[in-house]
């Protein structure tokens, strides 16, 4: 039934399979025509400071020299520690173009974290560098960076260097711009961002890359919770990047889009590679929380796109600016990365316009977007659309691995040019996640109907969502256990009612019999979520906490998730 395809009948009319050939390029060649042929147009703005693709090209010769006269190999890492500036821009193409791999690491990850990530780059001999804000460097990088002898170069830069001198002052005195003390750290290469745009060559460097070159390492729980380094080609990159960009039919050069999702984040790098692949300006915003702010680049900017998680919408919805503004500009919607209530997506596009959201799915490790809603044909409100172009796509049942009938929930298991190469350094891991056949199973449950679309169940391993951000329960409760009051934890999502289809995270704890305090319970419980605060992203942090005597468990002896999301609902 699946490998008939039978999902192509909801395409639009003009969408056909693409010849595989056009993929067969790299990532770095794919935008050159942007940024030779569009060199002009601006490429990103910034707090009212614009950019345009020529300027993005230059710089980014400028840090790809820079790696290069620093003795950076091709195959060599680069870790992202940043939010939505002009220099993670610039330091992720210029990483592609010495040949070098990029890796978005998250500003939120705890030390712990990110020591681990950076561990795991350096793995396989591969020399790593990285780049991170002044103020995350003296909080938590200078702390551990000694320790790692794979990592050679540090990079620091400001959130605001790219901002006029007098907005820099202001911004510091004001303390509306973070900052902190950076020192060297011995036996690295320290150097400050700004001064590789005083200190390189302009020059294209002359670097050999092929489409099968690792072009990115994204960490992702995958389908285990635990931490793994996703390796993604320059072929995986393009692969989508076409099959997206001729699936939505967006016009080259003439679209402007505006969205919170983080460039460390998947969706957000795929969509960073997708302006630049098509020659759209983006508006940079590294704080998705400020919603005024956003409102103001919209007005400003009037964007053709807007792409978001859906609890940022639903941010949006409650700002009465946004709900005022002239959306007439807008063509699309595209919402990802967690579920959208219906309701809400019906009242997004009361205040856009009807039939302007596409909600799409993909995860990490299929180089984003694997179904979409049709561009131009019907849009089902509640689904993540129906399988894209080149794509093999079935629902198997996760016990048996058969095929599942059509109303029925089975693992979304994907097979194509844009599945991931392997987990770096994890080749059990990548065995269990891609099969003999070459689909991956990417452990999420959904239900398809006769017409191809798809809609999202459940996640098979009790995976939590965070407003958008994948809280991996096993993960976190190894992490808590540690505290000295814990004997046994279980984590689970509960409705978040201030962001509907988003999660709080809530820990049952039956705690240590050995362990004694005054039985403060309230205090008991600020203790571990400051624990909690210190080991894990702000994210993962316990909002709800009740201790159990004792913790349900089915007849194999797992804790009983189910059993206590039961409980969850009926204790409300």
């Amino acid at each position: 039934m699946y490998n008939e395809r039978f999902w192509k009948k909801s395409w639009d009319p003009e969408i056909k399979d693409l010849n595989p050939e056009l993929w067969e390029t790299t990532f770095v060649e794919a935008i050159r025509p942007t940024l030779e042929e569009l060199s002009e147009k601006i490429a990103f703005v910034f707090f009212g400071i614009e950019l345009t693709f020529g300027e993005i090209d230059k710089y980014s010769n400028q840090f790809a020299n820079m790696l290069i006269e620093n003795n950076f190999k091709p195959g060599d890492v680069i870790g992202i520690n940043l939010p939505n500036i002009p220099e993670c821009v610039i330091t992720y193409l210029g990483t592609l173009k010495a040949g070098c791999i990029a890796s978005g690491i998250s500003p939120l990850l705890s030390e712990i974290q990110m020591q681990y990530q950076l561990e795991n780059l350096g793995e396989a001999g591969r020399q790593v560098g990285l780049i991170t804000l002044d103020i995350i460097f003296a909080n938590r990088i200078i702390k551990f960076a000694s320790k790692l002898s794979q990592l050679k170069l540090i990079i620091t830069t400001n959130i605001g260097s790219f901002l006029p001198k007098i907005k820099q002052i202001l911004g510091k005195l004001l303390k509306k711009i973070p900052s902190g003390k950076v020192t060297s750290v011995q036996n690295k290469i320290n150097i400050n961002f700004m001064d590789i745009l005083k200190n390189y060559s302009t020059d294209k460097p002359e670097i050999e890359i092929t489409p099968d070159d690792i072009a990115f390492i994204l960490f992702t729980g995958g389908t285990t919770g635990q931490p793994k380094g996703a390796t993604l080609t320059h072929k995986n990159v393009v692969c989508d990047l076409i099959i997206v960009s001729n699936w939505l039919g967006w016009e080259r050069g003439k679209g402007f889009a505006v969205s919170g999702f983080p460039f460390f984040h998947m969706g957000g790098l795929y969509f960073l590679e997708h302006c630049l692949y098509l020659g759209w300006g983006q508006a940079l915003i590294p704080n998705p929380r400020d919603t005024d702010f956003i409102v103001k680049v919209i007005e400003k900017y009037k964007p053709t796109a807007l792409v978001n998680v859906p609890s940022l919408f639903q941010l949006l919805l409650k700002n009465s600016k946004f709900r005022n503004l002239d959306h007439s500009n807008i063509i699309g919607c595209i919402s990802a990365a967690s579920p959208f209530p219906k309701e809400s997506q019906q009242e997004l596009e009361s205040v856009v316009g009807k039939g302007k959201l596409i909600e799409c799915y993909g995860c990490t490790e299929t180089t984003a977007l694997t179904t979409m809603n049709p561009s131009k044909g019907l849009k089902k409100l509640g689904t993540v659309g129906v399988p894209m172009t080149n794509i093999e796509l079935k629902l198997l049942d996760p016990a048996t691995g058969e095929e599942v009938s059509l109303g029925d929930p089975g693992e979304i298991c994907v097979r194509g040019d844009m599945v991931m190469k392997e987990y770096y350094q994890r080749p059990e891991e990548t065995k269990k996640a891609i099969d003999e056949e070459g689909f991956m199973h990417t452990g999420d449950v959904g239900i398809m109907d006769e017409d191809g679309y798809i809609r999202i169940v459940d996640r098979t391993k009790d995976m939590i969502i965070v407003s958008g951000y994948k809280v991996y329960s096993s993960k976190l409760e190894d992490i808590l256990t540690k505290h000295p009051a814990i004997d046994i934890i279980a984590t689970i999502g509960v409705s978040n009612p201030e962001r509907p289809g988003s999660e709080l995270v809530k820990a049952y704890i039956k705690l240590d019999p050995n362990y004694s305090y005054d039985g403060n319970e309230d205090a008991l419980k600020a203790d571990i979520i400051n624990y909690a605060k210190e080991h894990c992203a702000p994210f993962e942090v316990p909002k709800i906490i009740e201790f159990a005597e004792e913790l349900p468990y089915t007849l194999i002896g797992k804790i009983d998730k189910k059993t206590l999301r039961m409980q969850n609902l009926e204790n409300k």
